[in-house]
């Protein structure tokens, strides 16, 4: 199988050892994303809501990179730090992914990089 790494300017580069997807033909693997800046590097907003918006728009500019959108999404995996911003996550998660429902698991993790409020990764399929 071959795999091709993953880059766009478009969304955050990688802080750490990791590519920001990688594409093995039929299936794409987006490393968890945060609410960063892809210019500046800065963190996206206070709120749940500020922060699941830019994690978001980073997770859909690496699927654009591939010319994909939401829809192409099979499986998201959603990291918040506190289940109490569940709903309000909800609202944001629903209306950035344009309604389409990929499959989904929601974990409490207290420990995310750069102590945000959520992190996205994803499975995509061409």
């Amino acid at each position: 199988m071959d795999k091709k790494i993953i880059l766009t300017p478009r969304a955050p580069q990688p802080i750490g050892p990791y590519s920001q997807a990688i594409d093995t033909g039929p299936l794409i693997f987006i490393s968890g994303q945060i609410p960063l800046d892809p210019k500046t590097g800065a963190i996206v907003g206070s709120t749940i809501q500020e922060q699941a918006e830019q994690a978001l728009k980073n997770l859909l500019a690496i699927l654009a990179s591939q010319s994909l959108d939401a829809s192409a999404l099979v499986m998201t995996t959603v990291f918040l730090k506190s289940m109490a911003d569940f709903q309000a996550f909800n609202a944001v998660y629903e209306k950035g992914l344009s309604g389409w429902k990929p499959a989904r698991s929601v974990v409490e993790a207290a420990g995310l990089p750069k102590n945000v409020l959520v992190e996205i990764e994803a499975v995509a399929c061409r």
